[in-house]
């Protein structure tokens, strides 16, 4: 990685955190950029937030997609970071009004403490809801400052008044002396005392209404619209759990300087109902994408939510993970329920993006997938329990020729399903990108069926195949065509049959291979070792090769 001469002084002013006052001040906007950078590949959390509150720009985007090479920013940073933007409401040195940090949080743990996505949010709420708090206490004591000041001069033109009438007092007595002496007495009329009590009565109660205000304070109306200003919108991906889901929607509820936008919404282990009025209080505009996981919705759960999803109209992903979506399950009412589903779909006009994981689902791919407007682009149905009509009914779907991302891993295939599978790859040849059908049972034979369809996929990046009882002639074969792929850059391979211990099944299911102990006796590098001189053979060396499930991450693929 080469860093140029900017990034390089930028970590340099950066380092020692004693010398921030006297360069500061004097730093061009233009440079704010790299130091800020700098800050948080070095972890300054000081220096992040010094610059964070007197940003000279209008926008400040933290977080999205990493640069290879480089790491997440810390816990202690990203702390830092919103501090910074806290302080800076009331520093006139700051221009920011808008604050993206979509896509920042990472997985909890792991190199330079990074922060995880249900502390990134626990953290964003935590300050809008005390920037509103601060905003309230400085309103107030504004209020009581204009307060006093008033009263200061109320007071000031009491005693102006009353100085006035001591010498109206005065007169009256001297031209009264004037009077006895020249003979004429007489009192002050009763009219003339009450007119005079009158007025000073009206006066202290003035001066009482304007003091004090019609309640004893600052009238709520007044104080509620001086809080509801927003100074700087917060945009941002959320994960909520039933711990994090007061402190979410006190924050989203909350009228301050800080106004909280969520781009896409992970929910955990919460109710409909609770999700339901999550959603009410996110702005419509902003939703990009909602992962609900781990929640009691059941088919007719989600049929009531998709038609709260169809008011947000940019919505382009739905990602439904272990949702008790079983339609085996359901009996009376069923085609109705189906029925609803459908068209809660058919309302989604901007959906690209479906991930249904383990939802059970046999024979309803048409249902579901018929009824979306547009074609979809990214296609996730692993665990799904797909019949061989849901495959053919895909392969023939309109959805085949506009697919990115085909995921149809833990779906069993034969014989029945493998020309299914050709035609959608055949479909989507010139548009896929990554395809995963780990655990499968592909065999031997059923891959040297597939392989001159997937050899015909020029535009794929990523192909994982994990756990399909593949021998290792089978993998050769497939590093072989790999090889002739100009786009590839990934292959997530199986360890082969020969590299596990005795007395696995013929036919081992993706469970058994991932459970089966490897033989120790083995040199577990020769696999490796075989398929990359394939891959040196045929002149490639951009195609990474690697059987290591748990770290494989096709978005690294650029």
């Amino acid at each position: 990685m080469v860093h140029s001469l900017v990034s390089i002084c930028a970590k340099e002013v950066v380092s020692d955190h004693s010398s921030s006052p006297t360069w500061l001040r004097w730093v061009p906007r233009e440079l704010y950029g790299p130091l800020l950078e700098a800050s948080f590949a070095c972890c300054r959390p000081l220096a992040v937030g010094e610059l964070v509150q007197r940003w000279p720009e209008r926008t400040l985007r933290i977080g999205g997609r990493s640069k290879a090479g480089q790491t997440a920013p810390s816990r202690l940073c990203i702390q830092a970071l919103l501090l910074g933007v806290v302080r800076g409401l009331t520093d006139r040195r700051s221009a920011l009004q808008i604050l993206d940090i979509s896509g920042l949080q990472k997985d909890e743990g792991g190199i330079g403490e990074p922060m995880g996505g249900w502390s990134l949010t626990v953290a964003l709420c935590t300050m809008v809801v005390q920037a509103k708090a601060g905003a309230q206490r400085a309103q107030r004591k504004e209020g009581d400052r204009e307060r006093k000041r008033f009263s200061a001069l109320e007071r000031e033109r009491d005693l102006k008044r009353e100085r006035g009438q001591r010498i109206e007092s005065r007169a009256l007595q001297d031209d009264e002396t004037c009077g006895e002496k020249a003979g004429s007495k007489g009192p002050i009329s009763e009219q003339d005392l009450i007119k005079g009590v009158r007025r000073r009565m009206e006066m202290e109660r003035k001066r009482g209404i304007v003091a004090t205000g019609s309640g004893g304070s600052k009238p709520e109306t007044e104080e509620k619209e001086a809080c509801c200003e927003v100074l700087v919108h917060v945009r941002a991906d959320l994960f909520v759990n039933a711990r994090s889901w007061d402190r979410v929607r006190s924050a989203l509820s909350a009228a301050g300087p800080l106004k909280l936008q969520c781009r896409y919404l992970r929910v955990e282990e919460i109710s409909v109902s609770s999700i339901r009025t999550l959603l009410n209080l996110l702005p419509r505009r902003a939703l990009l994408g909602i992962d609900i996981r781990y929640s009691f919705l059941g088919v007719a759960g989600l049929a009531e939510l998709l038609p709260l999803l169809s008011t947000f109209p940019e919505l382009n992903s739905l990602r439904l993970h272990y949702c008790n979506l079983d339609i085996r399950r359901e009996s009376f009412g069923q085609e109705e329920v189906l029925r609803n589903l459908s068209q809660g779909l058919a309302n989604l006009q901007e959906l690209r993006q479906l991930s249904l994981t383990t939802l059970r689902l046999p024979g309803q791919l048409r249902v579901l997938l018929s009824s979306l407007p547009q074609p979809l682009e990214v296609l996730e149905l692993p665990y799904l329990s797909l019949s061989p009509a849901d495959l053919a009914y895909l392969s023939c779907s309109h959805h085949a020729s506009s697919l990115l991302q085909l995921d149809l891993s833990d779906n069993c295939l034969d014989e029945t399903t493998v020309p299914s599978i050709r035609r959608l790859l055949s479909q989507a040849s010139s548009s896929l990108q990554h395809l995963s059908l780990s655990g499968c049972g592909l065999t031997d034979g059923l891959l040297s069926r597939l392989l001159p369809t997937l050899a015909g996929c020029w535009a794929l990046k990523s192909l994982a195949l994990a756990l399909n009882p593949l021998s290792l002639a089978g993998l050769i074969a497939l590093v072989q065509t790999a090889a002739r792929m100009p786009c590839l850059r990934q292959l997530l391979y199986p360890n082969p049959l020969e590299d596990y211990q005795p007395g696995l099944p013929d036919l081992p299911s993706s469970a058994q291979l991932l459970e089966w102990p490897l033989d120790e006796s083995t040199d577990m590098n020769m696999t490796s070792n075989q398929l990359n001189k394939v891959l040196m053979d045929s002149g490639r060396t951009d195609l990474f090769l690697t059987c290591d499930l748990l770290n494989y991450d096709k978005d690294l693929v650029v």
